[in-house]
């Protein structure tokens, strides 16, 4: 299916999102869409399937002008997004997951399970997907619910499928696996749209790129005739000199101390300490208990076992205010459901956990508040409206920003950052990286948990390695490197 979007411009209300872009798809290519986050890259695909009306310009498809009034009707002609937020219902079946809003009935309205069971087990072969259809879709890992997401988008007979930051919440095995399915896909001549701000995949596996910026298309041409530093110079208009930002640490006090901490089922006899002015990476692979020693050290989750101090002194950390009073922040890898409140304003995000350093005898100073958060607006160049604009109307990087500012406020001894540039573009990384820098530069102890290798190895001062619940082993700067992490989050020595 070939796809051409002329002269698209869209604004919400004051905040001009599209300012007349061009973009194109053919048949059988992989396409990736980049640019930094607001560029305006999810919005121009949701005009694309009708979730919003475009303001002006041309959707063509296969040179026929085209309008979608919804979704739904954009799936029904052949046109599928997969959200980086997948839209499964864990409570269901994978196969009442694969069926929802389409089920097949009879003269009677009984289902017609056997047929349905039989397409789905059709689709999987095709995938190459070994998932149990009576399996509840929460029990399946993200990269298995992805493919649920991939085989639904087939069921309709689909021939263009939009991926948001497929690649996300990945293993590197089911990376792979994508990767593999993408090919296929291809040459069934199916077309792919990747939005992704991992530029070694898009090398990797798209044929073309499209690069935007500030709600314009500022570049197309097919990957051979581009690199990584021309499409980052083209996606924030500036050169990036380096990756990760050189550090020089001056390492401090001992901050935190955990003494065989334990979790039943989770993460056992974890012990590890880190430093005022250091970065301590946590590298692993998914479902090894990063997260969850986390959590558990912030109080969001109980501890079986162990011991915790903070600067030198025993600490009870039974919740997140525990931990707050401590001096602790915690930006968790899930914005959506547990980092933000989406229908509040950036302000009140920004300001939720420091609302008492704003009241004098019960009563807030607006001008105070103020002063605080447009400091961190500017300070993280989040890319918002106004203060007051809700925090679920901005893109993911600049949502990502709005949590990460809301902990920097609390003036931080200790911030744990799970996955903190998820989803974030590159020159938006390169800002956060910057902040962790100045932030321990002042003597803030940092723990970043990160599945991606290269920003371990940029950033951490130390990496500790965790294999299935346990700490695997531990890595000076100087040791560090790709093959010793993987060596032993895999389990070997």
């Amino acid at each position: 299916m070939r796809i051409e979007m002329k002269g698209i411009h869209k604004a919400f209300g004051g905040n001009q999102v599209l300012s007349g872009v061009d973009f194109d798809l053919v048949a059988g290519e992989v396409h990736a869409l980049m640019g930094e986050n607001g560029a305006g890259k999810s919005t121009l695909m949701n005009i694309l399937t009708g979730l919003h009306a475009k303001d002006e310009g041309t959707v063509l498809l296969e040179g026929k002008e085209t309008y979608f009034a919804n979704p739904k009707e954009a799936e029904r002609n052949g046109i599928a997004f997969i959200h980086q937020e997948l839209h499964v219902w864990p409570d269901m079946t994978v196969l009442e997951n694969l069926f929802i809003g389409r089920e097949m009935s009879g003269n009677w309205g009984l289902l017609k399970e056997r047929k349905m069971r039989e397409l789905a087990k059709e689709q999987f072969k095709r995938l190459a997907v070994d998932i149990p259809l009576s399996a509840l879709a929460g029990s399946c890992s993200v990269g298995q619910q992805q493919m649920i997401e991939i085989a639904k988008a087939l069921l309709t007979d689909t021939k263009v499928i939009i991926m948001d930051e497929p690649t996300s919440a990945l293993t590197e095995r089911e990376i792979r696996k994508l990767f593999d399915v993408i090919k296929a896909l291809k040459k069934d001549g199916v077309s792919i749209v990747y939005i992704s701000h991992r530029m070694e995949e898009i090398f990797e596996i798209c044929d073309r790129i499209t690069v935007m910026r500030d709600g314009r298309t500022v570049d197309t041409k097919p990957i051979p005739e581009t690199n990584f530093d021309e499409v980052v110079r083209k996606m924030v208009g500036r050169e990036l000199t380096e990756r990760y930002p050189a550090r020089t640490p001056k390492l401090g006090e001992v901050v935190l101390e955990v003494k065989q901490a334990s979790r039943k089922g989770l993460f056992d006899n974890i012990s590890f300490q880190v430093h005022a002015g250091e970065i301590l990476g946590f590298s692993g692979l998914m479902g090894a208990g990063r997260t969850e020693m986390m959590r558990a050290l912030f109080g969001l989750d109980r501890l079986d076992g162990g011991e915790i101090r903070v600067f030198g002194k025993k600490a009870s950390i039974r919740k997140p205010v525990d931990a707050v009073k401590l001096g602790i922040g915690f930006i968790t890898e899930d914005r959506k459901d547990e980092g933000l409140i989406l229908d509040f304003s950036v302000r009140d995000n920004m300001v939720l956990p420091s609302l008492s350093s704003f009241t004098t005898r019960g009563l807030l100073s607006s001008k105070k508040e103020t002063t605080f958060v447009e400091a961190l607006i500017k300070r993280l160049q989040i890319k918002t409206h106004t203060a007051d604009t809700a925090v679920g109307n901005l893109s993911g990087g600049n949502q990502q920003k709005v949590v990460i500012a809301k902990w920097v406020g609390i003036g931080p001894r200790l911030l744990i950052l799970d996955e903190p540039t998820r989803g974030v573009d590159v020159g938006a990384k390169r800002e956060i990286y910057q902040l962790m820098n100045e932030l321990t530069a002042h003597g803030v102890a940092i723990i970043m948990v990160s599945s991606e290798l290269p920003e371990v190895l940029g950033m951490s001062d130390r990496i500790v390695v965790v294999h299935e619940g346990r700490i695997a082993g531990e890595l000076g700067k100087e040791e560090a490197t790709q093959e010793n992490i993987m060596t032993l989050a895999t389990g070997g020595q």
